[in-house]
């Protein structure tokens, strides 16, 4: 997602970007590392319900070992956020790493206390995703940022903040999605997940409209935007490869049954955040094309 943002649509449009290729990969590490790291100590407190909800994937207690996942937790989480102190001081902004300690420490709050409680993990989660975007705009944008210029790199700066909103969005059905799949080993653990809390029933019409939102939008933005500017090329992309597998997953999300069905819209969702993100790449070569 951000070598796309940074490749398909931060070079092509001409804007003076603060980092150099060395910054930028130290800012993908941090980013991967601290979400890798996210994901063992999720994996280390979800033990219990991943017996019960993914038996077949389950890893720690079995592959390795508690303290051996708590050490790989660290190393990968201390890597990380060492990357990100390194990028804020080569940028002039120290203060900038302070935003890679709270996404750690978020993290780890995340899997510890706040995914059970009612839609706060979900948020946080969906949050952090987003994040990953708007924290390219805040190292590679903001830092080259002056009166001279401050037009176009807020242009540059809020088509990012869209892509972030989007991403946020469909994380957040997805998470809500998937808290749905896991009721079962989340009821066994007395978490308070949105299904627990107000039913299944309840919890899929909140996502179908969730949802629904971002996709009457996105039909809007392309006969808006895209179509009434001749941006076939963009319009072609958008229309088949997110909004069409977001209709699908509508449909799928209303018909659902089984926990099944529930596997199959959160892989869905996965694509759509890919092929969104993407999209990006195709509409500003689209631009480019036409100009």
């Amino acid at each position: 997602m951000q070598l796309v943002i940074r490749f398909g649509y931060l070079e092509l449009i001409n804007i003076p970007l603060s980092l150099w290729y060395w910054q930028y990969t130290l800012l993908i590490l941090a980013t991967v590392l601290i979400a890798a790291g996210g994901y063992v100590i999720n994996d280390i407190f979800d033990q219990e319900t991943d017996t019960e909800n993914k038996p077949n994937k389950v890893i720690i207690g079995k592959s390795i070992s508690e303290s051996k996942a708590y050490i790989i937790y660290a190393s990968l989480t201390i890597t990380g956020v060492a990357c990100g102190f390194i990028l804020a001081n080569s940028v002039e902004h120290p203060n900038f790493a302070v935003v890679f300690v709270l996404i750690a420490t978020l993290l780890y709050f995340y899997a510890s206390t706040l995914k059970q409680m009612v839609l706060v993990g979900n948020i946080v989660v969906a949050l952090l995703l987003a994040f990953s975007v708007i924290i390219i705009g805040m190292f590679d944008i903001f830092p080259n940022t002056f009166d001279i210029n401050r037009k176009q790199m807020t242009l540059a700066f809020s088509i990012l903040l869209d892509y972030a909103i989007f991403a946020f969005i469909i994380n957040l059905v997805r998470e809500i999605i998937k808290d749905i799949q896991d009721v079962k080993g989340d009821a066994l653990q007395e978490m308070k997940t949105l299904p627990i809390t107000i039913g299944i029933q309840k919890t899929r019409i909140i996502a179908f409209i969730v949802l629904l939102l971002p996709t009457l939008y996105l039909l809007y933005y392309s006969k808006t935007y895209l179509f009434e500017n001749n941006l076939f090329y963009g319009l072609a992309y958008l229309l088949a490869f997110v909004i069409a597998p977001m209709i699908m997953c509508l449909v799928q999300i209303w018909n659902a049954k089984e926990n099944n069905d529930y596997k199959k819209i959160s892989m869905l969702l996965k694509w759509i955040i890919f092929f969104g993100i993407l999209s990006i790449a195709v509409v500003t070569l689209n631009i480019k094309h036409n100009a």
